[in-house]
């Protein structure tokens, strides 16, 4: 499966501890993970880890010591069923003393309950290694007893308070979570496409099948490209001038804070 993801030209790939792996499992799981980790050539593709949470702590040891000799091959570790700043401070005091430790590594906490959406802000901000948050929508569904659906609109107060925490933290917009079945591409579609209008970055895809829809779903159009090019090419033109706006041709008035979103829409074309 990690050579079918890379090959089909994933980014990044995740390697689950958590609730993908029964219990019983868990010890080889954490093996395998290790010897991909040290023998798989991932060229650039990014290696995370998501580990089990800090509420299950015996299993959350395990994962530690079974990866503390590979730390240095994982790029960022996903930490699930986070709800409080609290959870990210004692994840990184567990990590920190599970043996030798540099460098941390990037850190994704996962919000997937009603606590950790109303506590999104703090948890943001809690660490220098919090990248950004990652929303699951599964386990906060079944919390508040609702049926998840791919528009999403019972979730949009939750949503957009994650995509809130990750800006006023100053941190990469959070991930949005999978869309659990893998034979609904036209779900699929309308998952993304939501997620990205929102405000989300990406979002986690559980099957290779899946990656083309949801690449596509991000990367900008060529008419949003188009427009993003003009508008940087008409205000760095203003800009020359002394003047901190300008009217477009089809009578747009643009100033930074437009100018700022368009120089984000080239960026993710050049990551496309």
């Amino acid at each position: 499966m990690i050579r079918k993801a890379i090959e089909r030209g994933a980014r990044t790939v995740i390697l689950d501890l958590e609730d993908a792996v029964e219990g019983s499992v868990k010890p080889r799981a954490r093996t395998l993970t290790s010897e991909a980790l040290r023998t798989t050539d991932w060229g650039s593709v990014t290696r995370i880890v998501r580990v089990n949470g800090v509420a299950e702590l015996p299993e959350l040891l395990e994962d530690l010591k079974a990866l503390q000799p590979v730390l240095s091959e994982i790029d960022m570790i996903i930490l699930p069923k986070v709800e409080s700043a609290d959870d990210v401070h004692s994840f990184e005091a567990l990590l920190l003393g599970s043996g030798d430790v540099d460098v941390l590594p990037s850190l994704i906490p996962t919000i997937e309950s009603a606590a950790g959406v109303w506590n999104a802000r703090q948890i943001a901000a809690a660490s220098g290694s919090v990248h950004t948050l990652l929303f699951g929508l599964a386990d906060l569904s079944a919390e508040l007893g609702i049926t998840p659906t791919a528009e999403g609109q019972e979730l949009l107060t939750a949503r957009s308070m994650v995509v809130l925490a990750c800006a006023a933290a100053g941190i990469t917009k959070p991930w949005n979570g999978p869309h659990l079945n893998i034979d609904d591409d036209a779900g699929l579609r309308v998952a993304a496409d939501n997620a990205h209008l929102l405000g989300f970055h990406g979002m986690v895809t559980i099957h290779p099948k899946q990656l083309s829809i949801v690449t596509n779903a991000f990367a900008p159009t060529t008419a949003e490209i188009a427009w993003a090019s003009s508008v940087i090419e008409a205000f760095t033109r203003a800009s020359a001038q002394g003047s901190g706006a300008v009217r477009l041709s089809d009578g747009t008035f643009i100033d930074q804070p437009i100018a700022t979103r368009a120089e984000a829409i080239l960026g993710r074309a050049q990551e496309s």
